[in-house]
């Protein structure tokens, strides 16, 4: 347990921090599998979803979330699988 105050007010801190980048992150992953599921069965939805996707990634890597490189890798991915599901 912490001893003092103001190591108890970070633990604080760092819960609650903890749980709004899980939230986050949860939000991305289930985008990012639904984009998936959407590209891969050629939905007409999916390039709506993909939009989607991108902004969020981009805003969780803005507040912090995620890192830069993941951001970039991610966005990568995602375009390199909608731009081969086009051209088949």
């Amino acid at each position: 347990m912490a001893n003092t105050k103001s190591a108890q007010k970070e633990i604080r801190k760092s819960a609650k921090k903890e749980k709004y980048n899980k939230k986050i992150k949860d939000k991305i992953k289930s985008l990012v599998k639904k984009t998936r599921k959407a590209i891969d069965s050629k939905d007409k939805k999916a390039e709506e979803l993909l939009k989607d996707s991108l902004k969020q990634i981009d805003k969780a890597a803005q507040k912090g979330v995620i890192k830069k490189n993941t951001r970039d890798r991610k966005k990568s991915r995602l375009h390199k699988k909608f731009n081969e599901s086009k051209k088949a």
